[in-house]
């Protein structure tokens, strides 16, 4: 079982603080693993199991509790007066009205909360207003290559484990699938529970195909700019006659549900966010391949694509870089301040260094400079650019 240590830090960090902690990402990255992890850790360290109450919504064991007066009773009636508990809310956005339990058992004075979801529709409307500043959101993401390759510890090939961390998937699950058509099934089953549980059934969609048509013409197209009117001028040329709401409709799921996540621009001179020229980003590669084939294409955007998880993963708050006419493929954000990646797949072609070292000279501050390509050259500085092997940058801690 892979640790986790990241998030795993995020919940000791705020363990026993006044704060309902919150976990979400999509189905199968690993949430209530890293629940189960962590309450190891809370067993290893004096807590009773008595102390540790979890409810996985998505058990038929809970089928019963479907009501913010059921999950409520059914807590409640565990809670230790005397001591501490910890709470554990797994899916919880399958019980109707579940904002309601969450305050209710948010006020107790012995009561340490924690819950998931796989749908940023968790923390949209009545949730958010109800317990606005009250709680922390932990991002979950799939498994970084880091995080992949420590899985095969006898495997120092990184280049090969790059391919397969890209063509297997970065769910935890596919570590335990050794045959591709195991791996593909297992993908399969998440594609369509997010797809028809997710998206389908919570907004009543009538035309699904339509909508995995939308899906396959966004993975296709990770890393271009697209446009509500762009995506539905396309696919009705394609044959599939689509309206630009049901497009902003379905993005707009597809983003909560956290299989597409979405990149707004920024302009670099004029800092300010821009209303246009958005990119969407595959939660993982390996749904990508599972729906469009293994045909090797585009490697480029999907390594910008495996750039912009990472940079996630690292706490930034990203976005598309524009300087006057040229564009920076990530400016991040932290409390650190600014830093810009451009990301290629090489640079030993003398045109193609200068054009991606262009975008990164033409901005005239002093943050940090990142060129990240799948090159084995040694560490290089381009008037204090600085040239990275992104398969060494993506491993290091």
């Amino acid at each position: 079982m892979i640790k986790r240590e990241e998030y795993l830090e995020d919940l000791l960090n705020f363990k026993e603080k006044k704060l309902i902690k919150v976990v979400t990402g999509i189905r199968r990255c690993g949430k209530s693993t890293l629940f189960e992890i962590y309450q190891s850790e809370l067993l290893c360290n004096g807590v009773s199991s008595a102390q540790i109450i979890t409810v996985n919504l998505e058990d038929g064991d809970y089928r019963h509790v479907r009501t913010s007066e059921a999950l409520y009773e059914y807590v409640s009636g565990r809670l230790l007066r005397d001591k501490m508990n910890y709470v554990f809310l797994d899916e919880v956005q399958q019980v109707k009205d579940f904002q309601e339990a969450v305050d209710w058992l948010y006020v107790k004075k012995n009561v340490d909360l924690y819950i998931t979801g796989s749908n940023a529709y968790l923390l949209s409307g009545e949730l958010a207003t109800l317990l606005s500043g009250r709680y922390v959101e932990i991002k979950m993401l799939p498994l970084s290559f880091r995080e992949y390759i420590s899985a095969f510890p006898g495997n120092t090939n990184t280049s090969q484990l790059y391919m397969n961390y890209l063509t297997n998937s970065s769910f935890p699950g596919t570590l335990e699938l050794e045959r591709k058509q195991d791996i593909r099934m297992y993908l399969e089953g998440i594609y369509n529970t997010i797809l028809m549980k997710d998206i389908v059934t919570r907004r009543k969609i009538s035309d699904p195909s339509m909508l995995e048509s939308v899906v396959a013409f966004m993975f296709d197209n990770i890393g271009n700019v697209c446009s509500s009117t762009k995506i539905a001028n396309s696919m009705t040329s394609a044959g599939r006659k689509i309206s630009v709401p049901t497009v902003e409709s379905y993005l707009s799921a597809l983003t909560d549900s956290f299989i597409l996540y979405k990149v707004g621009r920024y302009d670099i001179k004029g800092k300010q966010h821009l209303a246009t020229g958005f990119k969407y980003y595959a939660a993982d590669i390996g749904l990508r391949y599972f729906l469009l084939g293994t045909r090797q294409t585009d490697m480029g955007h999907i390594l910008e694509n495996i750039v912009y998880l990472e940079l996630l993963r690292r706490g930034y708050e990203v976005y598309v870089g524009k300087t006057g006419d040229t564009e920076v493929d990530f400016i991040t954000f932290n409390s650190e301040g600014e830093e810009y990646y451009q990301v290629s797949l090489s640079v030993l072609d003398e045109k193609t260094l200068r054009r991606e070292l262009s975008s990164l000279e033409a901005i005239k501050d002093h943050n940090p400079k990142y060129l990240l390509t799948m090159d084995y050259t040694p560490l290089t500085s381009h008037n204090g650019i600085k040239q990275i092997n992104v398969l060494e940058w993506l491993t290091k801690k």
